[in-house]
């Protein structure tokens, strides 16, 4: 697929056996979801290294989606503060997203979920 002459990590691996047997690479996305409940410390800064250099190696986009679920913990102050890290750290993401924007489908698939269940019969 690519010309890439380092050896593969394992993830790189899974993605290339994913685009060999036919995964289009236009439909490849990493993304970074932090909690916007804190400020970054070193091990976000690792998964912001690993994704976005992942997004750069096979040509892909790389989203930001911060998973805000519990608003008694979170607030835009560190939501600014992760938006800036990245940036500081050199990487730029192709989206920003909100889990809480998409609350009402994630209650209906468990919804739907939930009376499939219902569905089986005890054996």
């Amino acid at each position: 697929m690519s010309e890439h002459t380092e050896p593969l990590h394992f993830i790189e691996q899974i993605v290339e056996a994913d685009l060999e047997s036919g995964f289009s690479s236009d439909k490849l996305r990493f993304r970074f979801p932090p909690e916007p409940n804190g400020y970054l410390h070193i091990g976000h800064v690792k998964a912001i290294a690993l994704n976005f250099n992942l997004g750069k190696r096979f040509n892909a986009p790389v989203n930001l989606r911060f998973d805000d679920t519990n608003p008694a913990k979170e607030s835009l102050e560190f939501v600014n503060a992760i938006k800036s890290d990245i940036q500081w750290l050199g990487y730029e993401w192709a989206e920003e997203r909100y889990a809480s924007d998409y609350f009402d489908q994630l209650f209906a698939w468990a919804q739907e979920y939930y009376s499939s269940l219902s569905n089986f019969k005890e054996v």
